[in-house]
């Protein structure tokens, strides 16, 4: 017998067979004769078209200048594609509407070591070993998180001596984050992009975005979590790489922050990467293991 209702997933490719992102913008994702089309050029002398292989693609970005049909929407609805809106080099998560992916094992694992106060904390402290090099033997939440502060602030200042930049301290006001130093900015702005590449790895392995392990009350608490684990190597170079650049470049800090990300994110493959720490974090390779033992 086939697994699920009538065995109807099967009639999906399996994510775990596909080959991940497209990025398309400036375009129109449509239908032309059955198949799956990413239409540019519109009103121009000579148009052109692109068909998607939709069946073998986990996910399609669509960037700043793009529409979707109806059509499209139901297309990649049959075939188990998601989709999300993305800012310009994807830097920008803007939506990602849920499309009932063929797979629940990532989000069951979440949700049963979410669900166990003692299991939750281990992945807490999992957490803050892979960002701080070490396992920490406490187990209080809070204790872990105030550790993780000073090194935090130990690490703001030495990046702010790597790039020659006088840092005064860390000052964020939610209502208003233009209202502080130039650094500051290059954080705040630095850390929205590392969370929307954290926000379509999670949507890519359809993960529960609201049940984080160490944030708990945002409804992107997992989405956080994981770019987190990503603030030094990633979030922090960019910006304070920026904020040094800022002092000779009349750019706004946002835009340079985002064509900064933008290029740290295609090299260092930073999205992929999220996708595997995601899976190292709920520990998926136990699933794995214990599955191979059941079926040698």
């Amino acid at each position: 017998m086939l697994k699920g209702r009538l065995g109807l997933e099967t009639s999906r490719m399996p994510h775990a067979d596909r080959h991940g992102l497209i990025w398309f913008e400036r375009g129109e994702l449509c239908v032309i004769d059955g198949c799956l089309h990413f239409f540019q050029g519109k009103d121009s002398l000579t148009p052109s078209s692109v068909q998607i292989p939709h069946q073998t693609a986990s996910m399609i970005l669509l960037g700043p200048g793009s529409t979707v049909t109806h059509d499209a929407l139901r297309l990649l609805a049959r075939h188990g594609t998601l989709m999300a809106a993305v800012g310009e080099d994807g830097v920008r998560c803007y939506t990602a509407p849920p499309l009932m992916p063929d797979r629940s094992d990532i989000a069951r694992r979440q949700a049963e070591l979410w669900g166990s106060p003692r299991r939750r904390i281990s992945v807490a402290r999992h957490m803050y070993a892979l960002r701080l090099g070490e396992v920490l033997p406490h187990r209080d939440l809070d204790t872990l998180r105030g550790i993780e502060g000073s090194r935090v602030k130990a690490t703001y200042q030495l990046m702010a001596q790597r790039y020659g930049i006088e840092w005064k301290g860390r000052h964020y006001d939610r209502a208003n984050p233009n209202a502080t130093d130039i650094p500051n900015q290059a954080i705040n702005h630095a850390a929205t992009a590392v969370q929307a590449a954290a926000a379509i790895a999670v949507q890519a392995v359809a993960a529960i975005p609201q049940l984080g392990f160490i944030h708990e009350d945002s409804g992107q608490s997992f989405v956080l979590d994981i770019a987190d684990l990503f603030r030094e190597s990633v979030t922090l170079q960019i910006a304070f790489k920026v904020a040094k650049k800022a002092e000779t470049d009349s750019q706004t800090i946002d835009r340079l922050i985002r064509r900064e990300a933008a290029t740290v994110f295609r090299k260092q493959g930073v999205i992929p990467a999220m996708i595997d720490s995601i899976k190292k974090v709920i520990r998926m390779e136990e699933i794995d293991a214990s599955s191979h033992d059941r079926n040698p």
